[in-house]
């Protein structure tokens, strides 16, 4: 975003909300830093500074503001940017990739060397990256403390601090007070308690389609796995050995509301940015639906649909499974031998330890998975053998489906895999690497979704070809056209979104396959 002063002073004038997680105001006299919907009286205009991101206003020497909470902002940070490199480092440092290693390690896990990633950064964010992580660790034990009743000790533990002391230090340095002066109710302390059961807003820029969301989820959802009732959706989960639940709803103020189970409470940061992954609260619609409908045949299908979102995924893992069972079969035959799966092979949790009786184990490891014969559950050999040999890829690779370079090399890397291939990798790309410019060109759903008047269908290559016009979003694009495809045939959206590139049978007619 270009930060001409004039402009974005007329836009804290106003209090555009449109600006809010786009840019945000250090104010010289105050040494405070504000969104530009910021409550209190607007200062004079030499008075600002503008800065790109809360970490580069935070760096600059500025506090956040207690009354507009920068916190609670929309995280735009991975859209702002045109730099790739730039926006798969952002995902990472939400998954923690710079609690341990040093900025010269990451910048080699991204392809790049550490004076360039540090210039990218300045560049697009006007931050360092560590900067941006320590930002993100700030910003989540303050939301901590307004949202939750959690002892001090316990929301050092689950916004990433290395230590009490190292917490209240950061905090008195930044605030000038202590952090428990920072909660304005006297209300008791609540423990997490040994289940670790923390509550929390997850914040996204509107609009969503919560509805579309939901009933994707609700499609697929594996029995003892996951669950879809009541406008909410829950799951177990597992990380590092240590397994819980996760229940996600709406909340009012354009947020949803993530409850979390787990015993290990230093896994908080994690179990959010996957979260904010598996619901895509990071897109920017008005970016997106703006660019997207400058297409005539898209412009109608971003109107009717103006905040669908890419559903994401807990784990890679889980998702290429999920794809290869789905392959020429209908979801519900895909999801019934999912469930079979994980009645065999998955963790067992106790109800106790889910606060949900249908809650009851979590997905399979894949190291259960590498050396079993699955074609005992009614899959074709084949199939079976495809799945162990992903699971003993996996476990050779356990980052076999994290971020690479650029969408062609993660697509290199995961047709590589036995039993995925072009459709089966750019879906997962979409979905769990969260390309959003990943797109399936010979899927036949998106074909016939892009008939002329005529009914004749464009070839693949001619698809491929159209879509170049939809780029960097060519991702939304497919969902827009998924979505304008289901309605067309009278199948609700939820049951048409394909998974992997094969096709099936559906009254007579050839559909996409899909889990």
């Amino acid at each position: 975003m270009d930060l001409n002063h004039a402009a974005c002073y007329r836009a804290i004038c106003t209090r555009d909300v449109r600006f809010d997680g786009r840019l945000f105001t250090g104010v010289k006299t105050t040494g405070i830093y504000c969104r530009p919907v910021c409550p209190a009286r607007t200062p004079r205009s030499e008075n600002i500074t503008f800065y790109r991101s809360a970490a580069a206003a935070q760096e600059a020497g500025f506090r956040p503001c207690l009354r507009c909470r920068p916190e609670t902002a929309p995280d735009l940070g991975a859209w702002r940017g045109t730099s790739n490199t730039v926006s798969r480092a952002l995902a990472l440092i939400e998954l923690g990739a710079l609690d341990e290693a040093d900025v010269e390690t990451f910048a080699q896990r991204l392809g790049v060397g550490e004076r360039q990633l540090r210039r990218l950064f300045r560049r697009n964010l006007g931050a360092s990256p560590i900067a941006v992580a320590q930002t993100r660790r700030v910003q989540l034990a303050k939301q901590l403390i307004h949202e939750t009743r959690l002892p001090m000790s316990e929301i050092a533990l689950a916004a990433g601090f290395g230590s009490i002391r190292r917490f209240n230090e950061t905090f008195q340095q930044l605030f000038g007070r202590a952090p428990g002066a920072l909660r304005r109710s006297n209300a008791a302390e609540i423990s997490a308690g040994a289940s670790g059961e923390v509550t929390i807003l997850l914040r996204y820029r509107p609009p969503y389609d919560w509805h579309a969301m939901l009933s994707y989820l609700q499609a697929r959802a594996i029995p003892g796995i996951e669950e879809v009732s009541n406008n909410c959706y829950a799951r177990t989960i597992e990380i590092n050995g240590a397994r819980g639940t996760v229940a996600v709803l709406t909340a009012d103020g354009n947020a949803l509301r993530a409850t979390v189970r787990f015993p290990k409470l230093s896994a908080l940061p994690t179990i959010i940015a996957r979260l904010r992954r598996a619901f895509d609260l990071a897109a920017d619609p008005d970016v997106i639906g703006a660019h997207l409908a400058e297409d005539r045949a898209l412009a109608p299908l971003i109107a009717a649909r103006p905040g669908l979102r890419v559903p994401g995924a807990w784990n890679g893992f889980e998702l290429a499974v999920r794809a290869v069972l789905g392959q020429q079969i209908t979801v519900k035959a895909a999801i019934d031998l999912a469930g079979k799966l994980v009645a065999a092979y998955g963790e067992p949790l106790a109800a106790s330890d889910t606060g949900n009786s249908r809650l009851t184990c979590t997905f399979p490891r894949p190291e259960r998975l590498a050396g079993v014969d699955l074609s005992t559950l009614g899959m074709p050999r084949t199939r079976a053998a495809a799945l162990s040999s992903l699971a003993a890829a996996v476990v050779a690779d356990p980052e076999i489906f994290g971020a690479r370079r650029n969408l062609e090399e993660a697509i290199v890397k995961l047709r590589n895999l036995t039993g995925i291939g072009e459709w089966t990798a750019q879906y997962i790309a979409m979905r769990e690497l969260r390309e959003p410019d990943a797109f399936p060109a010979a899927d036949i759903g998106l074909i016939r979704a892009m008939a002329d008047e005529d009914g004749k269908r464009p070839s693949p290559s001619e698809l491929l070809a159209r879509a170049e016009r939809w780029r960097p979003w060519r991702a939304y694009a497919a969902q827009h056209l998924w979505a304008s495809f289901a309605q067309a045939t009278s199948v609700s959206f939820s049951a048409k979104c394909p998974a992997s590139g094969n096709v099936r049978r559906f009254n007579g007619q050839r559909k996409p396959g899909n889990l």
